[in-house]
């Protein structure tokens, strides 16, 4: 069972796998709480429907290299697959 992280983490179990896969503190209770408000669907078409610039933000986000240079179809495929 996953240990109680406070209020501040609405996923423990999330928290600590991304924690074990190297995220930092912050990055790893941005994404868990994205997680548990169901805020990050990566596999829906609502992707599709976003602006690049809320695309890129989302990619920053999460911490996806090189967004910067990527088209709109890039940013969709590298948020489906991190």
């Amino acid at each position: 069972m996953a240990k109680d992280h406070g209020p501040q983490v609405k996923d423990d179990e999330m928290y600590e796998m991304l924690r074990d896969a190297g995220a930092s503190k912050e990055k790893a209770a941005r994404i868990a709480n994205a997680q548990a408000n169901h805020s990050l669907d990566r596999n829906s078409t609502h992707l599709e429907n976003r602006t690049k610039d809320e695309l890129y933000d989302e990619a920053r986000d999460i911490g996806i290299e090189g967004r910067s240079n990527m088209t709109k179809d890039e940013l969709i495929k590298a948020i489906r697959s991190h």
